[in-house]
């Protein structure tokens, strides 16, 4: 509704500030809240807020990793020592040999003396190639034991997805909202703040700008005086001790009327600059002298009155963090469980083998914490239960204070109402004792003296009543915002 308003308003007061150069109190008010750096920082902890609202929200969703890992190595690894690994490579020489020199010894055993029969055994398993078959498979061993480690590369991707945290996410989520709404709590406190300011300047300077024209009149009326008290003095029908007394009273009025005008130049300059328009600008500002009636109000339902202020609002919402804080304290001593899920690729690769190329495989599992209990988890819950019953009466303190506010604003009001009616009342009764001392003066039935004290009486009335009708303006304002009803 706000931002309609500002919108709509700025339309309006766009239009018309291209046709005029004397502002409105809503002009006064849109031009304000355009300006003020205090409202702007206060928008921009909102969007903040709302930035983090959202990211708090996000936790809920699967997260989702991926990392990587080069690494290069000076030497190689090998399982193998340089001696067994020429054991190996010469296995086939080494059995060969053996078979030979046991065939030997065998045909000797059995009687048979002949080293030719021996010599063409032998040379028949070299046909077999049982040196280089076995001398191969012994290389491809060793090659096998000879671990290439020089480049290693390996990459995964995760996602993990919390399914309970102990109520740790949700207070988190719980505790952003509040916290964003108390951020707009603060800034409507700053907007309604600024309205207030705005509005007692203005009727400040519409104050000040009566009673500059009121010095004014009083001053005509003197200059009047003094002009027909000379003449009377040449008539010889007035003393000069009679023109004496005028002459003071016009020398007074004249410091008036230099200080009327002095003051509504500093209202004027103290209303730009909430305005935020510069003091030196040709702005003049509508003079608004109609006075609508405010009455108290009957009935005070502090529920209701409660739910409209923002410092209630602010109140409120601290308590509902600190509720959230006790469940993220408490969220310490309760298990936690998470589902993961990942894919591994590395080179060189060992799934079959070791062998210099990329290999990978999917993995899932289920990740489960169980606090086994620590004397400052349970102190951290116990902390913040205490500030949320703090924050709890608070809540109900506040509700006293503004019960007392709004009966003491409601009681001002009233008080002010009254005094307005007396201050109208005053006006007539000096209107009419002003007309009947200038009938009579003219008549010559009474002296300057008493004239000019009817004069002063009609200036002092007519000064109550503008004081009274601003108090009145002022009191309601301020009864309004006490009930959380400011006029937009």
């Amino acid at each position: 509704m706000k931002r309609t308003f500002v919108i709509l308003l700025a339309l309006t007061a766009g239009l018309t500030l291209m046709a005029q150069q004397r502002l409105t109190l809503s002009q006064c008010r849109y031009l304000a809240t355009q300006s003020n750096p205090t409202l702007k920082a206060a928008q921009e902890r909102i969007d903040a807020a709302e930035a983090l609202e959202r990211m708090a929200f996000c936790q809920f969703l699967p997260k989702l990793d991926a990392g990587g890992t080069y690494i290069w190595n000076q030497k190689s690894i090998s399982l193998l020592s340089d001696q067994q690994a020429y054991d190996i490579n010469h296995i086939g020489t080494t059995v060969e040999g053996d078979i030979a020199h046991s065939l030997s010894d065998l045909l000797e055993n059995i009687g048979i003396h002949d080293p030719a029969l021996a010599a063409r055994i032998v040379d028949n398993l070299g046909g077999l190639q049982l040196e280089e078959n076995l001398n191969n498979m012994g290389q491809q061993v060793t090659d096998a034991m000879d671990i290439n480690l020089h480049h290693i590369i390996a990459a995964n991707a995760t996602v993990s997805q919390p399914i309970y945290l102990g109520g740790r996410l949700w207070a988190m989520y719980q505790s952003s909202r509040y916290n964003l709404d108390m951020q707009q709590a603060i800034g409507d406190r700053v907007y309604d703040g600024l309205l207030i300011a705005v509005d007692a300047a203005y009727w400040q300077y519409i104050s000040v700008l009566h009673k500059q024209q009121l010095a004014h009149q009083y001053h005509s009326l003197l200059l009047q005086l003094n002009s027909d008290v000379e003449a009377m003095v040449e008539a010889d029908v007035a003393t000069r001790a009679d023109v004496t007394k005028v002459r003071v009273k016009l020398n007074e009025a004249r410091m008036n009327v230099t200080k009327a005008d002095c003051g509504l130049e500093l209202a004027r300059l103290a209303l730009c600059q909430i305005c935020g328009i510069s003091p030196d600008s040709n702005y003049t500002f509508a003079e608004d002298s109609t006075l609508t009636p405010y009455q108290p109000v009957d009935t005070i339902n502090i529920d209701q009155i409660c739910n409209r202020r923002n410092d209630y609002r602010l109140l409120r919402d601290a308590e509902g963090l600190a509720q959230q804080g006790v469940r993220i304290a408490r969220a310490g001593l309760l298990p936690n469980v998470a589902l993961t899920g990942s894919y591994i690729v590395s080179n060189p690769n060992l799934f079959n083998g070791f062998q210099n190329n990329f290999g990978g495989m999917f993995t899932a599992g289920v990740a489960v914490t169980i606090p086994l209990g620590h004397p400052g988890s349970y102190y951290a819950l116990r902390a913040a239960k205490h500030k949320r019953n703090e924050a709890a009466y608070q809540l109900d303190e506040s509700r006293n204070l503004i019960r007392l506010e709004v009966n003491k604003l409601n009681h001002q009001l009233r008080v002010a109402n009254v005094k307005l009616q007396q201050a109208q009342s005053d006006l007539e009764n000096a209107e009419e004792n002003l007309r009947l001392a200038d009938e009579s003066f003219d008549a010559g039935v009474i002296n300057p003296t008493d004239l000019m004290a009817a004069q002063t009486a009609w200036m002092k009335a007519k000064s109550e009543l503008l004081d009274t009708e601003i108090e009145v303006r002022l009191d309601h304002l301020y009864l309004m915002q006490a009930l959380g009803e400011m006029q937009k």
